[in-house]
């Protein structure tokens, strides 16, 4: 991540308690990051379609109301200027048809929700100091 300039996380979230634990779990991780949160498919969908926005990181629920998190998630890798975009799938389901039609679509990793508070926060966490100060990531276009 360039350090000069803050973060900027897309956040495809319904559950406002989830939204929450990841404001929080990403401040935490120092990332000094700007956090988008679109609360449905259809609004991640028309957020994603501004030419302003440039997200370097998008987390997402497969569980969206209106349209589905697989839906968004081949959407944004049909899309030339998110092809190459990070996305994580974030969700409570365990089943692995969800998991591998995740990675079918593109998805670059697929994490279960943990239940308990404190594990939330700590896999928030560990995802953002990963994609942020790990990984290097293509320049948002």
């Amino acid at each position: 991540m360039n350090r000069f300039r803050r973060a900027t996380i897309f956040l495809a979230e319904d559950n406002p308690d989830d939204i929450e634990i990841a404001r929080r779990a990403f401040k935490r991780a120092g990332l000094g990051s700007e956090l988008i949160v679109a609360r449905d498919g259809e609004e991640a969908l028309r957020l994603l379609a501004d030419e302003r926005l440039r997200p370097d990181f998008v987390l997402l629920d497969i569980k969206l109301p209106k349209i589905d998190g697989f839906e968004v998630l081949a959407q944004i890798r049909a899309s030339e200027r998110h092809a190459a975009l990070p996305v994580v799938v974030m969700s409570a389901s365990s089943r692995e048809e969800d998991v591998l039609r995740s990675y079918q679509l593109g998805g670059n990793s697929y994490v279960q929700k943990p239940v308990v508070f404190q594990e939330f926060m700590e896999a928030l966490e560990i995802m953002g100091s990963y994609w942020f100060k790990v990984a290097r990531l293509p320049r948002s276009r």
